[in-house]
């Protein structure tokens, strides 16, 4: 047995709530099913947060551990499967950039506990495993829900007091969005940008002029997703119409197929994108968009501290990540998991300099939110 071999890994089931007031405002309520089931968050959005998460630690023979984190409701069966997988083999015989699994919503919690570890061996941070850092801080975003008007402002007035220089509001085609604009310029001036992320939920493009109609653009830095995705003709209208950059989410955990991005580059249907998926997968992205000469964000699923510590090596590593990153879950989460948080600096957080990721799970915190399904697999089990 080699001093690299994976000797055990363990998977522990947790739900870390978030914190009160943080999503939606009190007389908001999100009715939405489908769109619910669309993005696995429970009877409604504002219960993603209620959804199961797996930390995962893989330990070589030499005692070395390595932590990840997966997407919320990732399938037990599977994380059980890719245990048995990588067991019994030798760390640095894996091809770190095609880990033998294929479910993206576990796919960056063992490529996350491999990079750690391989970090650890070559004392070198993960963003060098990727190629190396271009910056040393991620600008990221204030973020929220659905918001009414006056919560709206205060939202992105305690992000601009942070220093957050962009605030992020989800919304469906029932916000009064243009009211929402109003009360920000308002009370902020021009000190903050906004992003508008319906997630699809305008539906068209008639719906989407309809509601960006009044909509204050000077303080405006986009909108993301606003239609179906295969509306692409419907993308190259908005962007041609509405005065305002136009951007596409590319979630690998969705769409599981990173090819999404060929048709909008065809058709020149966006000004920029938002990644996240696997480190390499979305590192390959950003290179893709960059020969396009379009930036980049570093996207989430308003994770806890090991996935947005990865999420930062990410961002470090990809060349055109210049717009603020959805690296925001401590303004969300009531607990992050890690002993040490990630720190910002005036709206921008420190991509860590240590070994491999960087950072330490907080084992007191995730016995606390630890569900008590556990899934374990060593050598001698198998």
């Amino acid at each position: 047995m080699t001093a690299t071999e994976i000797v055990k890994i363990t998977a522990t089931e947790v739900i870390v709530p978030a914190k009160p007031g943080s999503l939606n405002s009190s007389d908001v309520h999100d009715t939405d099913k489908g769109f619910a089931r669309k993005f696995l968050t429970g009877e409604s959005w504002t219960e993603f947060a209620n959804q199961p998460k797996w930390i995962i630690q893989i330990t070589l023979y030499n005692g070395l551990i390595g932590i990840g984190e997966t997407y919320r409701s990732a399938s037990p069966s599977l994380i059980r499967e890719a245990a048995e997988t990588f067991v019994g083999k030798d760390l640095l015989s894996l091809n770190w950039r095609r880990l033998p699994l294929t479910d993206q919503r576990i796919y960056e919690a063992f490529e996350c506990a491999v990079l750690d570890l391989a970090g650890k061996l070559l004392h070198v941070p993960v963003s060098q495993l990727l190629g190396g850092a271009y910056r040393d801080r991620v600008d990221c975003m204030g973020w929220t829900g659905r918001r009414n008007p006056e919560d709206a402002a205060q939202k992105a007035y305690e992000a601009m007091q942070k220093g957050h220089k962009m605030f992020k509001f989800k919304c469906s085609d029932e916000d009064p969005v243009r009211l929402w604009t109003a009360a920000i310029r308002k009370k902020c001036g021009t000190g903050i940008r906004i992003i508008l992320d319906p997630n699809q939920r305008w539906k068209d493009v008639a719906t989407t002029m309809q509601l960006m109609e009044g909509v204050d653009k000077e303080i405006m830095y986009g909108l993301e997703d606003p239609i179906l995705h295969e509306d692409v003709e419907g993308f190259v209208y908005l962007r041609r119409h509405l005065g305002i950059p136009l951007f596409r989410h590319i979630s690998l955990p969705y769409t599981q197929d990173i090819r999404d991005i060929i048709t909008f580059i065809k058709h020149e249907a966006v000004d920029g994108y938002n990644f996240n998926g696997a480190a390499y997968n979305s590192v390959l992205l950003a290179e893709i968009a960059h020969l396009e000469d379009k930036p980049c964000w570093r996207g989430s699923e308003v994770d806890l501290g090991i996935s947005e510590t990865m999420g930062l090596h990410i961002a470090a590593a990809s060349i055109n990540c210049t717009i603020p990153s959805d690296i925001f879950g401590e303004l969300v989460r009531v607990d992050d998991l890690i002993t040490e948080p990630v720190h910002f600096e005036r709206g921008a957080a420190l991509v860590p300099k240590n070994a491999g990721l960087g950072v330490m799970l907080d084992m007191h915190a995730l016995n606390k939110y630890a569900t008590g399904n556990i899934i374990e697999t060593t050598a001698n089990s198998l």
